[in-house]
């Protein structure tokens, strides 16, 4: 039983000494900026190997005479189509709202190579080019490489523009 008794009482000396130890107290504002700097480099894996974003092909479609309807951007690798057949035969084609008499379309991912766009300032949002008894253009309209229309659209030739897969900014003014 002696043995016992002394074995309690080591225990219970042992546990005594560990909370007998002084705590350090740190200050609360070293506190803060060990946490900061903790969560600071935590993060740094993140920061290291964060992907850029995806390379393309930004279009930015500046003096749209108003902001009604959509504008409809539409990319072409090839001249079947072109630029007429906007649903059809169009690679990537993206409509967006206008704010501002401003539209930016943005096609990702494009793989490198030879392409032509057109767009339309779509007023009344049917999905195509309007136009008047004559075929006229009563919309806005705009093609890549600065090609105009005279008395018809351009060729996907007169249009086209070589993609080498890198971020490209094109700005495509419309024509009313």
């Amino acid at each position: 039983m002696k043995e016992l008794m002394s074995e309690a009482i080591n225990r219970m000396s042992a546990l005594a000494s560990i909370f007998k130890r002084p705590v350090t107290r740190f200050p609360m504002g070293v506190r803060y900026v060990a946490m900061g700097a903790v969560l600071g480099f935590a993060n740094i894996p993140a920061i290291a190997f964060a992907q850029s974003p995806c390379s393309g092909i930004q279009v930015k479609i500046p003096n749209i005479k108003n902001s009604t309807g959509t504008v409809a951007c539409a990319l072409f690798e090839s001249s079947a189509g072109f630029p007429t057949e906007f649903l059809q035969s169009a690679t990537n084609i993206t409509m967006i709202k206008i704010r501002d008499t401003q539209a930016r379309c943005n096609f990702l991912d494009i793989p490198q190579g030879t392409y032509a766009l057109a767009v339309i300032h779509d007023e009344n949002m049917d999905g195509k080019l309007g136009t008047n008894l004559l075929g006229v253009p009563t919309e806005g309209y705009g093609f890549s490489n600065g090609a105009e229309a005279s008395m018809s659209a351009p060729s996907f030739e007169e249009a086209s523009f070589s993609y080498d897969g890198q971020n490209l900014d094109l700005t495509i003014r419309l024509a009313y």
